[in-house]
C-alpha cells in the first residue's frame, strides 16, 4: 500500500495534525495512555465500516460479479476478506446515535457485536467507550470528529487515510505518554533506518516483541513502495502485553495485512515462543533494553544458546541468540539493542559476543544518535546480523564489519526527542547497500564509516563500538567560529523560551486546582 499523501490546502496543517488537536482537546482529564485506546478504537471502527459500506452497496446493486448476491451474506464478505459489520455496529447508525447521552455503551455493544462476528478479532477491540470518566457529549464529538477523516474523492482512499491516520495517532500517543508510551512504540524513523537497510522483498519476516506492529507496517510499504508484490511478505510476530497486542492487530488490520500469526502470551518469547519452528528470512525488532527479569535461570539449558548461555540479569544476549535461532541460512536481521552491549564482558557477554564475530554472522553495527527514544535515555545502536555474508549477487565480505557512526545525524523535533530524517536514513543505508555491492563505490569516511577486517576487530578485544574504527572526522578548513557560536546561541535561547512555556502551562494548570 503507497504511503498516503497528506491532506492539506495551502498555509493547512495536515489533516492528521487538524485531527489530533481537535481529539486532545476533547480528552479533557482523562490519561493518553487510557485515551488512545478510546480514539484508535474508533479510527478502527470507521475503517472496517467503510470498508463494509463499500462492498454492501457493490453487493446490493447486483451488478455483474454481484448478481444475486445478498448484501446480509457473511460469506460475501469473507470471501473478498472485509470484516462483516453487523447493523449496531455500522457507522451511519452509531453517527446517529452520537448525541444521545447512551452513546458509550452503544458504541461497546458495537464492539462486541463485530468481534461475535469476526472470530479473528476476539479479544481485540476495546470496551471503554461507556466508563465514567468518559463524557458522552466529548465521545459525541469524536465520533463527528473521525467520520470527517475521509472526505469526497478521499473516499476511495479510505484505508489508507485512515491506515495514515491511525500510525500518526500511535507516535502521537506515546510522545504523549512519555516513558510508558515508547514500550509498544519504535520511533518511525529508526523502524523506517531498519527496512531500509535490510530490504525485506520477499518471504517471512519475524518481529518476536511486536509492539503495535510498526515493523510490519513498514515492511509492507517498503515491498509496496519498490513495484514489489506484497503477497510475497508473510509476517510473524508475538507480543506479551496483550494491550499493545490488541494495537498490533487493529494497526495490521487497518491496512489489510494478515495478522494470524502475531501471537499473544504473556509468558513471552523466552519462556513460551510461539513460533518454535520458524526459521524466518528477515528478522527486525526492538527488545526492551537490559532486561533483568527476562527468567534467565529457568533456561540456563535451553537449547537456543549456542554461542554461550547468557546471564540471568540481562536479557541482551538472550535476545541475539533468540533472533539467530529463528533465522533461515540465508537469513538476516536487524535488531535495536543497547550500546552498552558492544562492549560488555559481564557474565560471560564478551564471549557470547567473541563467538558471534568469530562465527562471521556480525554484518553491520550502527550507532544511533541521543534522544531518538521515549521510553529510555540510554544510548542505542543497530545490530545486522547474516547467516550468509557472501550471498549470490554480493560482494564477499565474510571477514570484514562495516561500522557506522550516525552520531550527529537527526533532528531535534523538541527539546527531549530527536528524529532522522529521510536523507539521514538514505545517507546510512545507502553507506551499507554500497559496502554489499559487487562493484562497490564504497570508501571508509573519517568519523562516519569503516569496514574493519575481523583481525582489527580482533586486535580491539572484540569490541563493537563504532566510534573506535571510524575515528575522528578531518578538521574542516573552513571552520566558522562566530557561525557556529551563532548557531549554538539561538539553540539555546530557543530552549530557554520552550522551558519557559512550559513552566507557565504547569503553573496555570496548579492554578486551575488551586494548588497555588
Amino acid at each position: 500500500m503507497p504511503k498516503a499523501k497528506s491532506t492539506k490546502t495551502p498555509n493547512e496543517e495536515p489533516i492528521e495534525k487538524q485531527l489530533w488537536k481537535a481529539a486532545d482537546k476533547l480528552r479533557k482529564n482523562i490519561d493518553a495512555a487510557e485515551y488512545k485506546h478510546v480514539v484508535l478504537g474508533l479510527i478502527f471502527l470507521k475503517y472496517i465500516s467503510d470498508a463494509f459500506e463499500e462492498l454492501y452497496t457493490k453487493l446490493k446493486s447486483g451488478k455483474g460479479d454481484y448478481a444475486g448476491a445478498d448484501p446480509e451474506d457473511k460469506d460475501e464478505y469473507k470471501a473478498e476478506n472485509v470484516f462483516f459489520v453487523p447493523e449496531i455496529a455500522r457507522w451511519s447508525f452509531l453517527q446517529s446515535k452520537a448525541k444521545l447521552p447512551t452513546i458509550g455503551k452503544e458504541v461497546d455493544n458495537a464492539m462486541d457485536a463485530i468481534e461475535k462476528e469476526n472470530p479473528s478479532l476476539k479479544d481485540v477491540l476495546p470496551k471503554v467507550y461507556a466508563r465514567g470518566n468518559l463524557d458522552p457529549t466529548s465521545l459525541g464529538g469524536l465520533i463527528d470528529l473521525i467520520a470527517n477523516i475521509a472526505l469526497g474523492d478521499a473516499k476511495a482512499r479510505s484505508a489508507d487515510i485512515l491506515g495514515h491516520v491511525f500510525e500518526y495517532f500511535l507516535g502521537e500517543f506515546a510522545l504523549a505518554e512519555g516513558k510508558k508510551g515508547g514500550q509498544f512504540y519504535t520511533p518511525r524513523s529508526v523502524v523506517e533506518l531498519l527496512v531500509e537497510m535490510l530490504q525485506p522483498n520477499k518471504g517471512r519476516v519475524f518481529d518476536p516483541c511486536c509492539g503495535s506492529g510498526g515493523m510490519f507496517v513498514q515492511s509492507e510499504k517498503f515491498v509496496a513502495g519498490h513495484q514489489g508484490k506484497i503477497n510475497d511478505i508473510s509476517i510473524y510476530g508475538q507480543e506479551s502485553n496483550q494491550t499493545t497486542w490488541r494495537l498490533a492487530k487493529m494497526n495490521l488490520a487497518i491496512r489489510g495485512i494478515d495478522s494470524s500469526q502475531v501471537k499473544w502470551n504473556n509468558e513471552g518469547s523466552f519462556l513460551n515462543d510461539a513460533h518454535k519452528d520458524l526459521k524466518a528470512d528477515y528478522i527486525i525488532a526492538n527488545p526492551p533494553f537490559n532486561v533483568s527479569d527476562w527468567s534467565g535461570d529457568l533456561l540456563r539449558k535451553d537449547g537456543r544458546w549456542k554461542f554461550g548461555i547468557p546471564p540471568a540479569g540481562n536479557a541482551n544476549y538472550a535476545w541475539i541468540q533468540h533472533f539467530l535461532y529463528h533465522l533461515s541460512p540465508t537469513g538476516s536481521a536487524g535488531f535495536v539493542l543497547a550500546k552498552g552491549s558492544l562492549t560488555s564482558k559481564t557474565s560471560g557477554e564478551g564471549d557470547i559476543r567473541k563467538a558471534l564475530i568469530e562465527a562471521r554472522l556480525v554484518d553491520c553495527i550502527v550507532n544511533l544518535p541521543a534522544k531518538l527514544f521515549l521510553n529510555t535515555q540510554i544510548p542505542a545502536s543497530l545490530w545486522f546480523l547474516s547467516r550468509d555474508k557472501s550471498k549470490k549477487g554480493e560482494r564477499k565480505r565474510t571477514d570484514e564489519i562495516l561500522f557506522i557512526d550516525a552520531r550527529n545525524e537527526g533532528v531535534l523535533i523538541n527539546r527531549r526527542t530527536k528524529e532522522l530524517r529521510e536523507e539521514d536514513i538514505q545517507k546510512i543505508a545507502n553507506t551499507y547497500h554500497a559496502w554489499r555491492k559487487p562493484k562497490s563505490k564504497y570508501q571508509d569516511i573519517k568519523g562516519f564509516c569503516n569496514s574493519a577486517s575481523i583481525e582489527r576487530v580482533k586486535e580491539l578485544d572484540y569490541v563493537l563500538t563504532p566510534g573506535r574504527y571510524v575515528g575522528l572526522p578531518d578538521e574542516e578548513d573552513d571552520f566558522d567560529f562566530n557561525e557556529r557560536f551563532t548557531a549554538l546561541k539561538t539553540e539555546f535561547e530557543a530552549q530557554l523560551k520552550e522551558e519557559a512555556k512550559l513552566n507557565k502551562a504547569i503553573l496555570e494548570n496548579l492554578k486551575k486546582v488551586k494548588l497555588v
